[in-house]
């Protein structure tokens, strides 16, 4: 599809039926959008809830000059469902939302200033604050990060890619050329499903197009609120995420890096991790195991160091796109 509107939302929702009516009226009162042609798609990622219902109700008193869509992707994963958002948006622009993410009612405006400011910007993320359901432990600001929480104050940043710092896919302003020109077809990371604990897709896809000569920013105009439920601070959830985020990391370490380069800096990030595991443990001893923010930080280092066996033992780096 040509891009003939200046902005899409994209909302990849899985399950997100009671989620989505908050997000929905938020972007129907987005203000000083008057010169913006602008769309929202929601798509449904193999949802067996009623998000589509609930998507159709809301379409059939969709009283917003911008139109609401409907699309699903029956293959699960956040991946799956980012692309297709982009095939299907008729945005030059897309802005990714997932469906516990609340903008301010100045995010599209801010969202599509920034990219008339900065025309070298393929990807660039939201200031992002947490809407915790509970408050989370006193020192959890170490691990927050991690979940799509980003205040790095209010001035644009630029991410140096020397730094490996990048934005999360929560809040995340995509060009559809820089998209189309960089990501590839099969991606190895594919986002957390069942039977998969792999994640950091979004990781994969800003590297590609960081490696391919585009910026990737952060842009503190465009303010959210992300709803964090209490499981998401307990034990059973968090250990087995944090897992994930390390078992992905060579392939997001490794996107950006020449060929040559890659058995000289193998062997750096495993000297590295190795020595993370050993300062964690001489630091905190038994505490690896029942403080829960050490608890995660242990497992993200050694799930880091054991990243690239995994990945090569159940065929990730045999893939199309492999590294």
């Amino acid at each position: 599809m040509n891009a003939s509107l200046d902005f899409t939302v994209a909302i990849p929702t899985y399950n997100g039926a009671n989620r989505l009516p908050e997000l929905l009226e938020r972007l129907r009162n987005q203000i000083n959008t008057e010169n913006i042609a602008w769309e929202i798609i929601v798509v449904d990622n193999n949802s067996t809830d009623n998000t589509a219902q609930v998507v159709k109700a809301y379409q059939e008193n969709w009283q917003c000059p911008s139109p609401l869509k409907y699309c699903f992707e029956a293959k699960q994963g956040a991946a799956y469902a980012r692309k297709t958002g982009v095939e299907v948006a008729a945005g030059k622009l897309i802005g990714f939302l997932d469906d516990d993410n609340y903008p301010v009612s100045t995010w599209v405006a801010a969202a599509y200033a920034f990219a008339q400011k900065y025309p070298q910007a393929g990807a660039y993320g939201s200031q992002i604050h947490p809407d915790w359901e509970v408050e989370p432990p006193e020192n959890f600001g170490r691990i927050s990060p991690f979940l799509a929480i980003v205040e790095r104050g209010n001035q644009p940043l630029f991410y140096d890619p020397i730094k490996k710092l990048l934005p999360p896919s929560a809040g995340l302003v995509v060009r559809r050329e820089a998209w189309l020109e960089s990501v590839p077809e099969n991606p190895i990371l594919t986002g957390r499903v069942s039977g998969n604990m792999l994640t950091s897709e979004d990781l994969e896809m800003l590297c590609y197009i960081q490696k391919a000569g585009w910026e990737v920013w952060y842009n503190p105009e465009m303010e959210l609120y992300h709803k964090i439920p209490s499981g998401r601070l307990k034990k059973e959830y968090l250990i087995p995420f944090f897992r994930g985020i390390g078992l992905s990391r060579y392939v997001t370490r490794m996107a950006n890096v020449k060929p040559y380069q890659k058995p000289f800096l193998f062997v750096l990030y495993m000297i590295n991790d190795i020595r993370k595991i050993i300062v964690q443990i001489l630091k905190y001893g038994t505490k690896v195991k029942t403080d829960l923010v050490v608890a995660c930080e242990t497992e993200l280092f050694l799930s880091s160091l054991i990243s690239p066996f995994y990945l090569w033992k159940n065929g990730y780096l045999n893939k199309a796109n492999k590294l």
